[in-house]
């Protein structure tokens, strides 16, 4: 039964690629519900996870990392991110100590300055960052006097991350509870299943291959012995790629499928059968037919 007085809210998490707003997602949700690499661009569509206790509940937004976009894809992306900046109780900006505030980060700035809703900067990385650079930023962004707040944290060891969710209790508002207790994602599962696919490929296959890579999964059936059976096809540009994502004898596939199959496991609770094909799709990024059929809505 909900509380009387029961606050909620959501919350946008936008930065540049690679800056940790998946990682931040995860860690306050309690379990991976955004893949997390160390490419640039990892998340393409707008996933959200859910935060609740007695008392409140947040769902964040998990936003593609803002880019200059060179495809149809890229568009779409830089469109959801900034999408997700409207009616919301706050913002996250999350910004990389790593590497400082740069070029992307200031334009950035520039449109959250348009946010109807409360913006907090975030410092992330903070653990493998020289203290000086974190310095340097804290006293950047605080010359912004449109920011609410500017944090340090690491999202990754979870360092300060208790201090932010007090934060943002303050600008949620009375309202319902949105989604179960045991929910922590609004993705179905085969969504989460294709991500987690993705994710692998992001990890173990060359530079130039991930990005021209996407994932359907073709159907999901769970047997009467509990097994669950996943036929996917991982989409690839050009013929040079597919080799690539197969591998010698089929050692890259089969290694993307075991670390796949790993963490659809953890996630299902259950043994997982996963049927692995490749296939070539040219130039799919920019083919609004496959970009429908892969999960990206690019309606206007």
């Amino acid at each position: 039964m909900q509380a009387k007085g029961y606050l909620s809210g959501f919350v946008s998490i936008v930065g540049s690629p690679n800056a940790g707003k998946s990682t931040l997602m995860n860690a306050f949700v309690g379990q991976k519900v955004a893949i997390v690499t160390n490419r640039p661009q990892t998340t393409r569509n707008r996933i959200m996870g859910v935060l609740t206790r007695p008392d409140f509940q947040i769902v964040f937004t998990d936003t593609p990392g803002i880019h200059t976009h060179k495809n149809r894809l890229g568009e779409y992306m830089v469109k959801v991110a900034y999408e997700a900046l409207n009616e919301v109780e706050a913002v996250l900006f999350v910004t990389d100590a790593s590497i400082g505030i740069k070029e992307r980060d200031e334009g950035i700035l520039k449109q959250l300055k348009k946010a109807k809703a409360p913006v907090v900067a975030l410092i992330n990385k903070t653990d493998i960052a020289r203290p000086e650079r974190v310095q340097a930023m804290e006293e950047r962004l605080a010359a912004e006097g449109f920011l609410r707040a500017v944090l340090k944290i690491s999202a990754k060891n979870g360092d300060g991350l208790p201090e932010l969710e007090a934060l943002l209790r303050t600008f949620l508002v009375k309202g319902p509870q949105y989604f179960p207790d045991d929910m922590v994602t609004d993705q179905p599962e085969r969504v989460v299943c294709a991500e987690m696919i993705r994710e692998q490929a992001l990890l173990l296959l060359k530079e130039e291959v991930p990005h021209g890579i996407g994932v359907d999964i073709e159907k999901m059936t769970v047997r009467e012995d509990g097994v669950t059976d996943v036929w996917a096809t991982i989409y690839c540009e050009r013929e040079s790629h597919k080799g690539i994502v197969i591998g010698r004898r089929g050692a890259m596939l089969k290694e993307i499928g075991t670390r796949a199959r790993a963490e659809m496991e953890w996630m299902l609770g259950t043994r997982v059968n996963l049927q692995l094909w490749v296939k070539i799709r040219e130039d799919w990024r920019n083919s609004a037919g496959a970009l429908h059929m892969l999960g990206y809505d690019d309606k206007e």
